[in-house]
């Protein structure tokens, strides 16, 4: 599905990716960790296309699209769910989903469809739907992104640090929701510091100071 090739990233003259490559295949769980500043966020906003600077060869589904712009990714099939989330916090839950769906890929599922799979995903957001996420609590709000991204419908998703600094009840929460996904089919690239996906993974990738350092 994704072949990475040589990718380094800059910001300004500091390189932050040095010749990183990976892929990611059909339905697979791929974990990335590192500590804090190792390029996992840099690597992330690279593949869908707002990160810094960056020059190599990125793949999916056998097309070159390191050239595309990142609305162009994300209806092509990869979602990315950044570790800030980006709600729109003036919004309502239901807002925030509908206006996803309405920019998603051509999946076949339609968006009320969408929107029934992430109802049953996170139940605890049907009772929050009027609710503005600027109300919700930093576990909500990071289901609420998950679940916003896959209104549009993603092959694959990039995940940076979804269980990070969350409830441990909401961190067991969208784990379950996660590896359902993966049981389901949908593909995963995923941040973490911590292990709370790595022991489900088909691979874990270590990035150290910008470059992969080893897998297992």
């Amino acid at each position: 599905m994704l072949k990475v090739e040589g990718l380094n990233a800059w910001y300004g003259q500091a390189q932050a990716l040095f010749d990183v490559s990976l892929s990611v295949g059909e339905g697979e769980l791929v974990v990335i960790q590192g500590l804090n500043g190792a390029g996992k966020s840099t690597l992330l906003q690279s593949l869908i296309g707002i990160g810094p600077r960056a020059q190599g060869r990125i793949t999916w589904q056998n097309e070159p699209i390191q050239t595309w712009p990142a609305h162009r990714r994300a209806r092509a099939g990869l979602g990315f769910v950044a570790e800030d989330r980006r709600l729109f916090t003036g919004l309502s839950v239901k807002e925030n989903l509908w206006i996803a769906a309405s920019s998603g890929s051509s999946a076949q599922a339609s968006p009320a469809q969408r929107f029934e799979r992430v109802m049953a995903l996170f139940p605890q957001l049907q009772t929050m739907l009027h609710r503005s996420a600027s109300q919700m609590s930093g576990g909500e709000q990071q289901m609420l992104a998950l679940a916003r991204t896959l209104m549009t419908g993603p092959r694959l998703l990039l995940l940076d640090e979804p269980c990070e600094g969350i409830a441990p009840v909401l961190v067991a929460a969208m784990r379950d929701a996660l590896l359902q996904l993966a049981r389901e089919g949908v593909a995963m690239l995923v941040a973490e510091q911590n292990n709370i996906l790595a022991q489900h993974a088909q691979r874990v990738l270590v990035l150290t100071s910008g470059r992969m350092d080893s897998a297992a």
